[in-house]
């Protein structure tokens, strides 16, 4: 009896130190995870921190490179009206800015107006880069009277027609594949037609591409040259002693003049006459006048026979 209860008693005290062995053991595990959590967690803010630091120290540093935009295309255009005192002059140097700056002259018309001044129009291209430079150029040549500047953002335009021109492509090889596929003459016959429209359409967008890049890649300056006017000197209203004496002197040399030309018109009738009376004075004349004389002093012619006496005649 005192055998069992000694077991027993044996018994109950390993399993309360067992029980206490695993108790500590697993309060000894928890702590740890603890201790080894605190400085994770401590480290995982003090990084996190640091991020923010570095973040922070990166965002207010000016000096650090930025991150590349997307490519935007502009289509630029100006217009600008300068007056100048000599247009010639001007337009050739317009059209050496617009050369050295690597555009060239797209459209070019020059007027005279009442043979008094005139008038130039050009339309340069330029490259984009260079837009800005040459427009301040142009615009300090002269006196500027009006400038207007615009600019159209046709990014989307440019994005949606290179992604129609990639679709319209794949879409022309796939009727090229099924052309290589087929076998009846009909279906060829409609491949070939589905073919040229869309080889069409593709060349319109195409078409499209090209305007825009070059409308995107050139700028459009259109600039209007005018010579300065001359003012015209006001006349006083009353005429004075010059006045009169010009005027007289005008009119005498106008009267001097007329006459002038008045004699030249009819000197060529003058002559024509004097001949005339030359010839009827020396020629003429004294055959006229000789004839009537012989007669006068010729003797009248007598009877032949005396005359036949009447009855009343002794």
């Amino acid at each position: 009896m005192r055998a069992r209860r000694t077991v027993a008693a044996l018994f109950l005290t390993a399993s309360l130190a067992l029980a206490g062995c695993s108790g500590a053991a697993n309060d000894q595990s928890a702590t740890d995870d603890k201790a080894a959590a605190k400085p994770a967690a401590e480290g995982a803010a003090g990084s996190g921190y640091a991020g923010d630091k570095d973040s922070g120290a990166r965002q207010a540093d000016p000096k650090q490179p930025k991150q590349p935009l997307l490519p935007t295309h502009i289509i630029r255009t100006a217009e600008l009206d300068v007056e100048v005192k000599d247009a010639s002059k001007a337009l050739a140097a317009a059209r050496g800015t617009a050369e050295n700056a690597g555009g060239h002259v797209a459209n070019e018309s020059t007027e005279r107006i009442d043979d008094t001044h005139v008038t130039s129009r050009l339309v340069l291209r330029v490259p984009q880069e260079k837009y800005d430079e040459v427009l301040a150029e142009l615009a300090g040549a002269g006196k500027l009277l009006s400038r207007k500047a615009d600019a159209k953002d046709v990014t989307d335009q440019v994005v949606d027609v290179e992604s129609r021109i990639a679709t319209q492509r794949a879409s022309v090889n796939r009727v090229r594949a099924l052309m290589d596929r087929a076998d009846k003459l009909s279906d060829v016959v409609t491949l070939e037609g589905q073919l040229s429209s869309r080889q069409a359409e593709l060349e319109s967008l195409l078409a499209q591409q090209a305007a825009l890049k070059d409308r995107t890649t050139l700028a459009t300056i259109t600039l209007s040259l005018s010579e300065t006017e001359k003012k015209e000197t006001k006349e006083d209203d009353d005429p004075g002693f010059l006045d009169a004496l010009g005027g007289g002197w005008d009119a005498l040399a106008a009267t001097v003049r007329w006459i002038t030309v008045a004699i030249g018109a009819v000197a060529p009738f003058a002559a024509v006459l004097a001949a005339l009376y030359a010839l009827w004075r020396w020629v003429l004349r004294p055959r006229l006048g000789r004839r009537p004389v012989a007669e006068a002093t010729a003797p009248a012619p007598g009877p032949a026979h005396p005359p036949y006496p009447g009855p009343d005649q002794d």
